[in-house]
């Protein structure tokens, strides 16, 4: 590995930092982003009854707004659960917004490595074409010419194995922020419709 990493010179150093960025935003999306700890399954159900019991006290809107972002949501409600229908909407809607700002954290960066990592590979490319015609001249050497091509190679082969899993994860966690932000949307409508006298289970 090492020998690949002095074979291909220093342009592959960007791509090798890029690649370590992009590892530890798909380690730690992958971690934030799970179900559990976004959009419990029975969130909504069990917050329901404690509202038909007791009412929206704040120690259980406290409680609520602390257990995730779909609990954020849903406390934002609840907080607001006897003004108007408009009111409570509005207010479920800014925190959601913010709510969806969070969860897109860091996949601005993992795109924009998944987009730059080619172009990366391309650099070190030209850097190799240089070395090769370099070589071409009369002090050239046959390891001038060879180093090179390494340079070249190496550096295009490292950008596409840095960009591919990048945009696999960028599109992947973007899916998912979009699946849970429409989750929590119904979710909170729900809400609403239940806090209202508009629905029954």
């Amino acid at each position: 590995m090492f020998s690949i990493i002095r074979d291909a010179g220093w342009p592959i150093w960007p791509l090798i930092a890029a690649s370590i960025i992009a590892l530890a935003i798909i380690g730690e999306r992958a971690w934030t982003l799970r179900r559990p700890l976004v959009a419990p399954a029975d969130l909504l159900d069990r917050v329901l009854a404690e509202f038909r019991q007791h009412g929206a006290s704040p120690e259980m809107i406290a409680r609520l707004c602390a257990t995730s972002p779909l609990g954020a949501v849903l406390a934002a409600g609840l907080r607001n659960v006897k003004s108007p229908r408009e009111v409570m909407k509005e207010a479920i809607e800014e925190t959601g917004r913010g709510v969806a700002l969070q969860l897109e954290r860091y996949l601005t960066t993992l795109g924009t490595i998944a987009g730059m990592a080619p172009l990366l590979g391309l650099f070190g490319t030209v850097i190799g074409m240089i070395e090769i015609f370099g070589a071409q001249s009369a002090a050239g050497s046959p390891q001038q010419l060879a180093r090179g091509i390494s340079i070249a190679l190496y550096n295009t082969a490292f950008g596409l194995i840095v960009a591919i899993p990048s945009m696999i994860a960028y599109r992947h966690f973007r899916a998912k922020v979009d699946s849970y932000v429409v989750d929590m949307e119904l979710q909170a409508i729900r809400l609403v419709e239940e806090a209202h006298g508009e629905r029954r289970d």
